[in-house]
């Protein structure tokens, strides 16, 4: 799974402003042919990220070539179960990323497209947003 080796800050806070605005960055084809672009606001966690990259891996038989445009950087805290009110802040249980729409998640390259839009929309079904399958 994707982690941050050293991060600055272990606890961020949750900020108010979290579905606002479209992907000013990110959001065209940089690499392969065909894309997954995100079509709403939302947290991909790691183990979402890994799920789909195994997909689209193992549905082309590891022929091409996939790029995942997405980090999860931004850690997210939770308190142990039965715990108390009150005694702080949670520790950092996992990371996200963090996705507005036109995001571009995933891009492959090397491969047929029909093989492809199958494989991104397997892909799309192990993502908590909704999807749209690019081509350039």
């Amino acid at each position: 799974m994707l982690l941050p080796k050293k991060v600055q800050h272990r606890k961020w806070h949750k900020g108010r402003r979290r579905a606002l605005g479209v992907a000013t960055r990110i959001n065209a084809l940089a690499f392969g042919d065909f894309g997954l672009k995100s079509a709403d606001h939302g947290w991909v966690s790691s183990r979402q990220i890994e799920s789909a990259r195994r997909v689209l891996t193992r549905y082309v038989r590891r022929g091409g070539k996939i790029w995942i445009r997405v980090f999860p950087d931004r850690p997210v805290t939770k308190k142990g179960n039965e715990q108390p009110m009150g005694g702080g802040k949670g520790s950092p249980d996992h990371y996200v990323a963090v996705v507005k729409p036109g995001t571009v998640l995933f891009e492959m390259g090397g491969v047929a497209k029909d093989q492809v839009k199958e494989a991104m929309k397997l892909a799309a079904y192990k993502l908590s947003v909704k999807t749209k399958f690019i081509e350039r």
